[in-house]
């Protein structure tokens, strides 16, 4: 048990590693992938402005731009990693290494995390200067505990998605580009989720990053809650559920693509 729990924490510190320093070697990636998010939330601010909506939807537009980019590297740099992997030729090798799948995904999550968290703090330090958004400090545990729930949930969906990218193949690129656009919309990332209807608000509560920016909200703009989806203590709740429920899913479809890639050589394209 010892020599398992240390080969995962290595394959996890290996992995992690390029990412890293990746990027910090790429500094030229860092302006566009910041100037972009910021140059979208700022065409929704202008409108809430011009609506003369509340001051508290400049706010909104705000977390929802910095929460994007973890939304994207899930999307991008580990549901779509497996499918990169195997036409890079390293899939065979994670497949024949000792090395757990489990601990090699949640390598890239913890080196991509930094690269996300790093970016969503200039975004949100560029939309408070910019826009004067103020926030709330007086629950930060709180909003550190809510939002690291949250990425245990959505790096485990990520997890689940780098196993169905696998099998779906070429499809994985247009599966990617198909999922990015419609999780903005229902995830709330530029308004309420509240806004949606109950029924599709709770629908759209699959993605963890739905209840995740509803109470990250709530807990930065406590003067009105009345935009708030549900309760942060149920909301959090949930997201403890769907943590679990997604790093099991995710345990269980990569033991099985594991399994199934040392039993018969290759990666097969059944689902049954």
């Amino acid at each position: 048990m010892t020599a398992s729990l240390a080969l995962f924490l290595r394959t996890v510190m290996g992995r992690a590693y390029p990412r890293v320093v990746g990027s910090v070697r790429q500094t030229s990636d860092f302006l566009w992938e910041t100037l972009l998010p910021i140059l979208s939330l700022s065409g929704f601010v202008y409108v809430y402005r011009a609506l003369n909506a509340p001051a508290e939807y400049i706010g909104f537009v705000v977390i929802g731009g910095a929460m994007t980019t973890f939304w994207l590297n899930v999307l991008w740099s580990m549901a779509s990693q497996l499918y990169w992997d195997k036409d890079a030729g390293n899939l065979a090798l994670f497949i024949l290494s000792p090395a757990p799948l489990m601990g090699v995904l949640l390598g890239m999550a913890v080196g991509g995390l930094l690269w996300a968290f790093t970016r969503a703090i200039v975004v949100v330090g560029a939309g408070t200067l910019l826009f004067g958004v103020s926030f709330s400090t007086a629950d930060l545990g709180f909003l550190a505990l809510v939002f690291l729930v949250t990425m245990a949930a959505l790096y485990g969906l990520g997890m689940v998605f780098a196993s169905l990218f696998l099998l779906f193949g070429r499809e994985a690129w247009h599966l990617s580009h198909l999922l990015q656009e419609p999780i903005y919309l229902v995830s709330g990332f530029y308004f309420p989720v509240k806004a949606l209807g109950f029924w599709i608000a709770a629908a759209a509560s699959i993605i963890p990053l739905t209840l995740g920016l509803d109470a990250m909200r709530q807990i930065l703009f406590p003067g009105n809650l009345q935009f708030g989806f549900l309760s942060v203590s149920v909301e959090l709740a949930i997201l403890i559920v769907l943590a679990v429920v997604m790093i099991v899913t995710a345990w269980i479809s990569l033991d099985r693509l594991e399994t199934l890639g040392r039993k018969e050589g290759r990666l097969t394209e059944r689902t049954a």
